[in-house]
């Protein structure tokens, strides 16, 4: 896991987050996605730099329309949010376990 992983998994593991139980590195059809909540059908993404280039902006918007196809709502955070805005992180994945 990346720095920013670890930093965002302490505050999802163990049902820490409104009791809700999230899982790491979940494969889902032909994807690894970086943290599942199995309940409420969410996925946590979070992205580096390397996410802004051209071929890998692409890539994420395929993956995504794909994971939405399948019933699943995704949320992508860069990491720098993780450092700059984790309360605002943590309270979007609030706002979208709630409704």
């Amino acid at each position: 896991m990346t720095k920013e992983e670890v930093k965002l998994w302490n505050a999802l593991k163990n049902k820490q987050l409104m009791g809700l139980k999230f899982r790491r590195q979940v494969p889902i059809g032909n994807y690894v996605v970086d943290f599942f909540c199995f309940d409420k059908n969410l996925i946590i993404e979070l992205d580096g730099g390397q996410h802004n280039e051209i071929q890998n902006i692409e890539y994420d918007k395929t993956r995504t329309d794909y994971l939405n196809r399948q019933g699943y709502r995704v949320l992508r955070f860069w990491n720098d949010d993780v450092w700059n805005n984790f309360t605002g992180v943590i309270e979007k994945i609030i706002q979208e376990v709630s409704e």
